[in-house]
């Protein structure tokens, strides 16, 4: 005899807790031990504020830039500062953290998630001269924004330097850099000649506001409002050495800012920080197909199919069916992200080290998770069909943004794969940091190995591009 079960109507017994929607239920575990009271605080409220995220992204797109509110919530929050020292006015958040408050960002803006987690090209500068650190960071209370953007200082080529007495004349174009319309100061790169030794030198310098012109050159199809436009100056401008560092001394300069500060973004180890950073870009990517999903349900419980008999596409149970693989997917992501997270910050607190051949494992993992992040959006917006496309429609801007994030150098899925592979067949790693030196004149640019973006921990080149 079969034994027919049949659900009972109306909804869940008597005593069961009601039924509710994705974005209302609670979390299926218990927070992690790494997310502080300062990183939950933000997170929280940024999830709060996500209507107005998603009301005022389409402007920021128009504007090329965050819309104004957005700018404004997203730095009341705090979340510009999340990398800074806590004794220069930031929060030091860890890996945990920072991939928590970036994922709640990727659910309402892609844009602010994105220029979040380049913010952090200001912590390049805790290891220059003191005088310059002291500059930039004169102004972070009040600075709305990021204080320091990142263009073009490990790309193939650079502007054009020259040493003269007390510092250098720096002019060139500088391209992708993130944040620039909302920034102080800027971080490019550059290349001159060694008066003394006549070999080719390569640097990073600062540049205040007044000594570049941001060039209208961001027409993309997605992360539109990361104003990651070029900036140019055409004629010669002075540089004090004080704001210049040679790129080749940068991981020198970075390791030493371990255990220097306060809060447990300084805790981290060199391949700690740079997982912490590839943590952040992929919780952006499952921020966005988490919005999505939200958009999507929401949707399909209003919209009727085009040729089925069914009230809502809801009823649909091809729909149901994507419902239940992007959810799959995301809690996939979730799961590797918080693992990898978990780790980076355990790792810190208990001063261990990574190794360098863990590093790409990790990263491949969590690319890997971007874009299966990438393949679940795609899948909710070509199942909803053509009301999807039009541009008031936030599914199309999660694809688009997707997308563009995916295509980044550091979070291509093949390259980094065969550099995982490579690791597992026990063959020599690549070099990482091929670019910290400018390439010999004869060398053929377009065949010198790049470093990952951030592969190597440095945000002044993770942009989307």
């Amino acid at each position: 005899m079969t034994l027919e079960f049949k659900p009972p109507v109306g909804g869940p017994p008597s005593g069961m807790p009601p039924l509710r929607g994705l974005s209302a239920r609670q979390p299926k575990f218990s927070e992690s031990p790494y997310l502080s009271e300062v990183g939950r605080r933000m997170r929280d409220e940024i999830l709060e504020m996500l209507p107005l995220l998603r009301k005022n992204a389409a402007e920021g797109e128009q504007l090329g830039a965050l819309a104004p509110a957005t700018l404004e919530a997203v730095h009341r929050v705090g979340a510009f500062k999340i990398t800074i020292p806590i004794e220069l006015g930031g929060s030091a958040l860890g890996a945990r953290d920072s991939a928590e408050i970036v994922k709640a960002l990727g659910q309402g803006d892609a844009s602010a998630g994105w220029l979040v987690i380049v913010s952090s090209a200001a912590r390049n500068m805790l290891g220059f001269d003191p005088r310059a650190r002291d500059e930039v960071f004169a102004g972070i209370n009040d600075w709305v924004g990021p204080i320091m953007f990142g263009a073009t200082v490990f790309a193939p080529k650079v502007g054009d330097g020259r040493k003269v007495d007390g510092g250098y004349m720096v002019k060139g174009k500088w391209s992708f850099g993130s944040g620039c319309k909302h920034a102080a100061w800027g971080a490019v790169g550059f290349e001159y000649d060694d008066p003394a030794s006549g070999a080719r030198r390569r640097a990073m310098g600062v540049l205040a506001r007044d000594q570049y012109s941001i060039v209208d050159d961001w027409h993309v199809m997605g992360l539109q409002a990361t104003n990651s436009n070029s900036v140019r100056a055409e004629q010669e401008v002075f540089v004090p050495d004080y704001r210049v560092v040679h790129t080749n001394d940068l991981p020198r300069i970075t390791d030493a800012l371990q255990g220097k500060y306060s809060g447990l973004a300084f805790k981290h180890g060199p391949i700690g920080g740079m997982v912490a950073t590839t943590c952040s870009f992929a919780a952006l990517a499952v921020g966005i197909a988490q919005g999505a999903l939200e958009s999507f349900l929401e949707q399909a419980k209003k919209r009727p199919p085009f040729n089925l008999p069914y009230k809502t596409m809801s009823e649909m149970a091809s729909i149901q069916v994507v419902a239940g693989k992007a959810r799959a997917v995301i809690n996939g992501a979730n799961a590797v992200l918080w693992r990898h997270a978990d780790e980076i910050d355990r790792r810190a607190l208990a001063q261990e080290e990574f190794f360098p051949w863990d590093e790409p494992e990790i990263t491949t993992d969590l690319v890997h998770q971007i874009h299966e992040c990438l393949r679940a959006v795609d899948g909710l917006m070509l199942a909803l069909g053509s009301s999807a496309v039009v541009l008031s429609n936030p599914l199309q801007r999660a694809v688009r943004d997707i997308h563009v994030l995916a295509t980044h150098g550091a979070f291509r899925i093949d390259p980094t794969a065969e550099i995982s592979g490579r690791d597992m067949f026990g063959l020599d790693p690549f070099p990482m940091i091929a670019a910290l030196s400018a390439p010999a004149p004869s060398a053929d640019r377009s065949q010198v190995p790049q470093p990952g973006g951030a592969r190597i921990g440095d945000t002044t080149s993770a942009s989307p591009t």
